[in-house]
């Protein structure tokens, strides 16, 4: 029987930067223990290798941020899922909570997945143009090789239940690849931009399931009920 767990996403706070296209993502702080308003050398050097890791007005086609790299200095982190023993890389913040909400429910309630079998990040020189969200972090492949691109019905009635379900629960913000014209079912995105309304409302939707008893990923649940 699958049982509740309370789950507590920690997030990332502290130093913003300003992309060329004026997006603003949070990075990880820097401490500086001089004076506030003049920050030291090396709390400089740090914000501008983060800079560096995000490609200079380039965003992926769903309008997010494209690193160069996870764990950089950039907007991608390696992030936990909670009950599932791996991690993956995301974009930080509202994206990481949706996304491995997503996964989570997955690995409750469709089949347990292990470490490897989702992949989050993927770097902007290996991938082509649809590829690109992961690029931003805010893309993930869950059992890419059990889910090949160009190929339907690889889940069972009760399975694909669950994905409509997890569907509705995120309102509009995820796209799910087994709606691609050219289908690719083990494939999830953020499917708007960041200035949509919908990213922090579901994220935060989300986060009070995570700290309350009998709610969020892992609870089973009447599908035919809405999210």
């Amino acid at each position: 029987m699958i049982s509740s767990r309370r789950v507590f996403l920690r997030s990332a706070a502290g130093l913003a930067i300003v992309s060329g296209t004026g997006a603003i993502f949070a990075q990880p702080s820097i401490a500086n223990s001089g004076d506030p308003a003049s920050p030291s050398k090396d709390s400089v050097s740090k914000a501008q290798r983060a800079f560096a890791e995000i490609v200079p007005g380039g965003t992926s086609p769903n309008g997010w941020l494209i690193n160069t790299a996870a764990n950089s200095g950039g907007s991608v982190w390696t992030r936990p899922v909670p009950g599932t023993g791996f991690e993956i890389d995301v974009a930080i913040g509202d994206v990481e909570v949706i996304l491995v909400h997503i996964v989570r429910r997955f690995h409750y309630e469709i089949d347990t997945l292990r470490p490897g079998e989702v992949i989050g990040f993927k770097s902007p020189a290996t991938v082509k143009r649809r590829e690109l969200n992961h690029a931003s972090g805010t893309a993930i492949d869950i059992r890419p090789g059990h889910y090949p691109p160009d190929v339907r019905n690889g889940f069972y009635p009760h399975e694909l239940a669950v994905i409509r379900d997890i569907l509705t629960q995120c309102e509009g913000a995820v796209k799910w690849g087994g709606d691609f014209s050219s289908p690719d079912e083990a494939h999830f995105e953020i499917g708007v931009p960041p200035t949509d309304k919908r990213v922090r409302k579901v994220a935060q939707k989300i986060r009070g399931w995570n700290i309350t008893p009998g709610a969020g990923a892992g609870v089973l649940r009447d599908l035919k009920m809405p999210g």
